[in-house]
């Protein structure tokens, strides 16, 4: 009969990492948006996302949810980059007229 420590080391294994490493990096690129201009790191949480979900789907493995955060993350701060940019544009070209 498996010992608390093996179900739970057991438990663990089963969580797909790619899945915890992109959230990880949605929260981090979710803070350093507001702190430190890291806001980059999304790119890097949405395809760790997307990989993540593949993996779950093949294997069947658990953080299916994890994924699923970091990759709202990931996406909403894209959008928020692109209407950041289209709301600039006016303002830019105005710079520009004499």
């Amino acid at each position: 009969m498996p010992t608390d420590e093996e179900a739970l080391h057991a438990e663990v294994e089963s969580l797909n990492k790619l899945s915890v490493a992109s959230l990880v990096l949605a929260v981090v690129a979710l803070v350093g948006l507001r702190f430190f201009g890291l806001s980059g790191l999304a790119i890097f949480a949405v395809g760790a996302g997307h990989i993540a979900l593949n993996q779950i789907a093949q294997s069947g493995g658990q953080g299916r949810w994890l994924a699923i955060v970091a990759l709202v993350i990931g996406y909403g701060i894209g959008v928020l980059a692109l209407v950041s940019a289209v709301t600039a544009i006016p303002a830019m070209s105005q710079s520009y007229v004499a």
